[in-house]
């Protein structure tokens, strides 16, 4: 932590002394700010150390994190005070001098410790573009954008050296192109998150039911006097080694000419590649180097076809079947997942009650059911792509995501930049990792207190061919 600079006391006039002139308020700040950087750049080179290893943090980093996050937070009070007391003085009348700017208008390179999060970039494409020039000044228009790269934290720890690897994408990206992972239609945004800084995550479970007489804790009528009979518990311990899913994105030097297409492109379509991939997983995984998706898993229930029932089609009694199966408590979070094809079966839909006149069962949004999805048995129908086409097992699935676990690594999707993977193609690399894993919270279904039929979180149809 600095010491805190107290101004000299002025000199008698004309007494000769000299003194020295305190720090001007803004050059403390910037200092203060530079000191936060180091420490959140000393954390971030510890932490992509542990993950490049593939290994969990020492107890040593685990301390140096530790001390450096509560200097940091003392740093981050002065700052605060110091920027509160720095606005009254201006709301007073003191103006700041605007930003300087080079020949043709241009921002020249700001201090690691301004604007941290972008590191003193605009845009991710700005980024880019810096990137390039770094590598080929002959071609860059632009040099004080890739002299900010000295500002940004390098792949391998090296500031600044393109050549040892090239340079890693500021974090305030990183964190906006996690948001469109994790949009409104992604189904692990639906699922139970739990996050890590380890390798794998250990969960221990129980299993046991309610009304269960063998097995884990049991209650017992006792009579008066009597002996407490005992019972323990009965855990099961569930580990989940992280997977990586990665995207490798080559980018044009005439794209990266267009900062603002290459901004697009990037935000947008690895993102979606990725959510589209991990959603597949979370309906059909392997669990193989990969989520074990909700129809591998050995708590999912199919139920059997009616008899006589024509290929390619979905009956009343089908979904009635479905729904008797979902375990009750977790109806109330339920979803229908679909494929868009069987939606025409889904409006033809509807039963007879004695000699009332037929009752539809599927309501379609925006009509009857009043609501942005469509219903079925007053639960959502939400068209997914990973369902498999209409007549298969998996074309229809009554699912409740929150008995499904998802474990990631931190928050954000880690990327890296290199501009010499294709530097025979004059193309730059953008290569995106995201870490994690998932499986259901139950390894299978539950039978019930009374009845045979088995319940469960997820309930499929089967095939009809």
């Amino acid at each position: 932590m600095r010491k805190t600079i107290k101004a000299a006391s002025p000199p008698d006039v004309g007494s000769g002394a000299v003194f020295n002139a305190p720090l001007p308020a803004d050059a403390i700040l910037d200092n203060l700010r530079g000191e936060l950087s180091a420490l959140a750049d000393a954390n971030e080179a510890i932490i992509a150390q542990a993950d490049t290893d593939e290994r969990d943090l020492t107890d040593d980093e685990v301390e140096t994190i530790e001390a450096n996050t509560g200097s940091a937070d003392k740093l981050s009070r002065q700052i605060s005070v110091r920027e509160k007391a720095a606005s009254q003085v201006q709301g007073k009348g003191r103006q700041s001098a605007p930003e300087p700017r080079e020949a043709g208008g241009s921002v020249p390179a700001r201090p690691r410790g301004q604007d941290h999060a972008r590191h003193g970039f605009t845009s991710f494409g700005e980024f880019a573009g810096a990137v390039r020039a770094q590598a080929m000044p002959e071609a860059a228009g632009s040099q004080p954008l890739a002299e900010r790269l000295m500002n940004a934290a390098t792949t391998y720890g090296n500031e600044g050296t393109g050549v040892d690897g090239g340079f890693a994408v500021p974090p305030e990206f990183r964190r906006e192109i996690w948001q469109k992972v994790m949009g409104d239609d992604s189904l692990m945004g639906r699922s139970d998150r739990l996050t890590t800084s380890a390798n794998s995550y250990t969960v221990p479970k129980d299993e046991t039911t309610p009304w269960q007489t063998t097995g884990g804790i049991q209650v017992y009528w006792e009579s008066e006097a009597g002996t407490i009979t005992q019972s323990k518990v009965a855990l099961e311990m569930s580990n989940i080694r992280l997977a990586k899913l990665t995207a490798l994105v080559p980018v044009s030097e005439e794209l990266l000419e267009d900062a603002p297409g290459l901004d697009s492109y990037l935000r947008a379509k690895a993102p979606v590649k990725m959510a589209s991939k991990v959603d597949t997983a979370i309906v059909s995984g392997t669990g193989v180097g990969q989520p074990l998706g909700i129809l591998n898993s050995g708590s999912l229930i199919s139920v059997a076809k009616e008899s006589g029932q024509v290929a390619d089609t979905i009956l009343w009694p089908n979904i009635s079947n479905m729904w008797t199966r979902m375990w009750a408590p977790s109806r109330r979070n339920a979803v229908w997942l679909i494929n868009q094809d069987i939606e025409p079966q889904l409006d033809l839909l509807s039963y007879v009650a004695s000699d009332d006149p037929q009752q539809p069962i599927y309501l379609p949004s925006g009509g009857a059911s009043g609501a942005p999805y469509s219903s079925l048995k007053g639960r959502p129908v939400i068209p997914v792509e990973p369902c498999s086409t209409l007549g298969d097992q998996g074309d229809i699935i009554l699912v409740d995501m929150s008995q499904y676990m998802m474990v990631t690594k931190g928050q954000d999707v880690r990327t890296d930049v290199s501009i010499h993977l294709y530097f025979d193609q004059a193309a730059v690399a953008y290569r995106f990792i995201f870490r994690l894993n998932g499986q259901p919270w139950w390894n299978s279904s539950i039978s019930p207190q009374n009845g045979s039929s088995t319940r469960s979180w997820a309930v499929t149809l089967d095939a009809r061919a």
